[in-house]
């Protein structure tokens, strides 16, 4: 079963992959995104998401906040649930909240809440956040960092949601195939 979900993923990263090498943004280092090491650093943190948000597995991208399911992924379902204090719209693979989900659907031009659209507003959220040349360099620390406020799980995220520790994050990175550089270089490693 996890082979046919890697390949399924792989599967929906290569149109991502061929419009992030056709869009316009600063990467040091263009050669990055011609490795299959690059491709291969993104899947992982996109499964790394997954992993922290509590969505990772086959039913990922019809995930609610809480962990019900939705039927359709014609488009995002802007349901808002409450549990332990905390009320969201968060729904997909990526937690999406609805109001975040719906710039992204406008700036993508996306038509529906497929997984392959799921995955192309998440690694628009890592441009924006200025970490998509560190994810495809394994800089995963630092891109990490810099995708904090994004992702209630994150550690270092401080929306009192249960963050994951940096290490959990890093064994789920690595296990997803991902590769790192030097956490003791990474300048965002003690933040």
């Amino acid at each position: 079963m996890r082979l046919v979900w890697q390949t399924f993923s792989i599967i929906l990263l290569v149109p991502i992959f061929l419009l992030l090498y056709n869009k316009t943004f600063a990467i040091k280092n263009k050669q990055q995104l011609d490795s299959n090491t690059g491709l291969q650093n993104l899947r992982a943190f996109l499964l790394m998401i997954q992993y922290a948000e509590g969505t990772l597995g086959p039913n990922a991208y019809r995930t609610l906040f809480g962990g019900r399911l939705i039927n359709s992924l014609e488009h995002h379902p802007n349901i808002t649930v409450t549990i332990g204090g905390f009320s969201s719209t968060a729904a997909g693979a990526y937690q999406f909240l609805y109001s975040t989900w719906s710039n992204l659907q406008q700036t993508l031009r996306l038509t529906d809440f497929s997984p392959s659209s799921q995955d192309r507003a998440a690694v628009e959220i890592i441009w924006q956040k200025g970490a998509l040349a560190d994810v495809l360099a394994g800089n995963t620390v630092a891109a990490i960092y810099k995708c904090r406020k994004v992702w209630a799980s994150f550690p270092g995220a401080g929306y009192g949601q249960g963050e994951k520790s940096l290490d959990a994050m890093m064994k789920a990175y690595t296990l997803a195939g991902g590769q790192y550089i030097n956490l003791h270089s990474n300048p965002a490693a003690g933040a």
